[in-house]
């Protein structure tokens, strides 16, 4: 079974096991199909792109790293609830996004998701340049401003992440 199957199988049962402990949850479930919800989550994505580029221009570029790794991020969970899951989690969204690309359930490239995240880094691989870890140096950070080709580079990318998402959400 690779990680990413075996982490799934690790939410899913983190998921469950809450849910019968206090009635909600922090992992994966699986639930019906919803198309409606995954453009939903388009929209949202749209909308934190949208906030990305109105807060840059307000000059406040670190805060904005946040804003465009969601829009991305509501991509991510519209691919999910379109095909069938339920995630509260990132690190199981990320995990789950990897199996449906093993799966071939989904043509989502590989090398896309890696940029956002890095579900399994391999030795000496970059993992500083994938968007989660830009948006946590920021956040959690003091630096205030980010180079603007890093800007454009997220920007870039989440376009593309949406862009990707339509196509499967509506294919």
């Amino acid at each position: 079974m690779s990680k990413a199957k075996s982490k799934v199988e690790w939410c899913l049962r983190k998921a469950e096991k809450e849910l019968k402990e206090s009635g909600s949850h922090r992992g994966l479930v699986e639930s019906e199909p919803d198309f409606n919800k995954a453009r939903e989550h388009i929209k949202k994505a749209e909308r934190y792109l949208n906030a990305t580029e109105f807060i840059n221009k307000g000059g406040y570029s670190d805060i904005a790293t946040g804003t465009v790794f969601y829009a991305m991020y509501h991509c991510l969970l519209a691919i999910s609830v379109k095909n069938g899951y339920e995630s509260r989690n990132q690190e199981c969204t990320f995990a789950l996004m990897n199996k449906l690309i093993e799966d071939k359930k989904i043509d989502f490239g590989k090398g896309i998701l890696d940029r956002i995240a890095l579900a399994e880094p391999k030795d000496g691989e970059e993992t500083e340049k994938t968007s989660v870890k830009i948006r946590e140096r920021f956040q959690y950070g003091t630096d205030f401003n980010v180079e603007e080709n890093l800007y454009e580079e997220l920007v870039d990318l989440a376009k593309e992440v949406i862009s990707m998402a339509k196509v499967i959400v509506e294919g």
